[in-house]
């Protein structure tokens, strides 16, 4: 199977890797823009070969599309009218309401599957890509019903290969639970990162002092902001409603050390230390 992957960055160096470890691709064709990154994918051999867009799409009997969200609008409207009978296009976005709304206004929709891979790391460019990384994890598949019978069993199928376990969800509802498991947790580490590097101007101080407690809770605070900058962005409604619960949360921590009720205080952290029945 010929494999296109447009973006061969974290998430398709990652995917790249793991369709040939699995033995899912016989040729990956790689579509980078970035040279550096192209050159990269070449000499780990995540690619096959590179390829402008239009030959890529002409080749490949998938197409993936592992671009941040905003170039997915983007490609997308040149990608769907180029694809031929039997060829099947699939994202790997971190948001699927905007990209579903824009599947539905183009040729071939039946031949778009909408997929989020759950996964993802602080790191970025194809010198992080892993090819474990979507063992484990589970693929979001949404709007099933738009896309045709054939091509969600193609991509369901590549997928169950690489040990992905698959969901099934409505745009809208992906992207709100997203907002609360995912997209606020960046926000929070960013606002920590930035806490700590206005308060702390000493570069050596954070570094001898740092705990793994802290490293732990700032490591997303690395991600990428030409990334994430688009999620946020697309998502907006549904983050602005968690930040604003994340903030309500903060404001109780806030109050209980300046009222010094530590028994509140106490209460508090007993009720977060319930999400260990969830995250074992």
């Amino acid at each position: 199977m010929k494999v296109a992957i447009i973006g061969m960055g974290l998430i398709g160096g990652s995917l790249a890797l793991s369709l040939k470890k699995h033995r899912v691709a016989s040729h990956v064709i790689g579509v980078e823009n970035n040279p550096a990154h192209a050159k990269i994918a070449m000499q780990r051999g995540l690619a096959d070969t590179m390829e402008p867009l239009v030959p890529a799409i002409e080749k490949a009997q998938i197409i993936f599309l592992a671009v941040p969200v905003d170039v997915a609008l983007v490609l997308l409207p040149l990608i769907m009218p180029l694809v031929k009978e039997g060829q099947v296009v699939s994202d790997t976005g971190s948001t699927k309401s905007a990209i579903c709304k824009l599947a539905d206004t183009l040729p071939h929709r039946p031949q778009f599957v909408a997929a989020h891979p759950m996964w993802g790391t602080e790191n970025s460019g194809p010198q992080s890509a892993s090819e474990e990384a979507f063992t484990g994890r589970t693929l979001v598949i949404g709007e099933a019903e738009k896309s045709g019978k054939e091509s969600r069993q193609i991509i369901e199928n590549i997928y169950t290969r690489l040990g992905m376990p698959i969901l099934y969800m409505h745009a809208a509802d992906h992207d709100l639970h997203a907002a609360y498991i995912s997209h606020v947790s960046h926000i929070a580490a960013y606002a920590l990162a930035n806490t700590v590097l206005e308060k702390e101007r000493d570069d050596d101080t954070i570094f001898q002092l740092a705990s793994a407690g802290f490293e732990s809770t700032v490591r997303l605070a690395k991600s990428h902001a030409d990334m994430w900058v688009p999620i946020f962005k697309q998502n907006k409604e549904n983050v602005l409603d968690v930040l604003n619960e994340h903030i309500s949360q903060l404001r109780k921590f806030k109050s209980c050390l300046e009222k010094e009720n530590f028994i509140l205080l106490h209460q508090l952290i007993l009720q977060a230390n319930k999400v260990r029945r969830i995250l074992k």
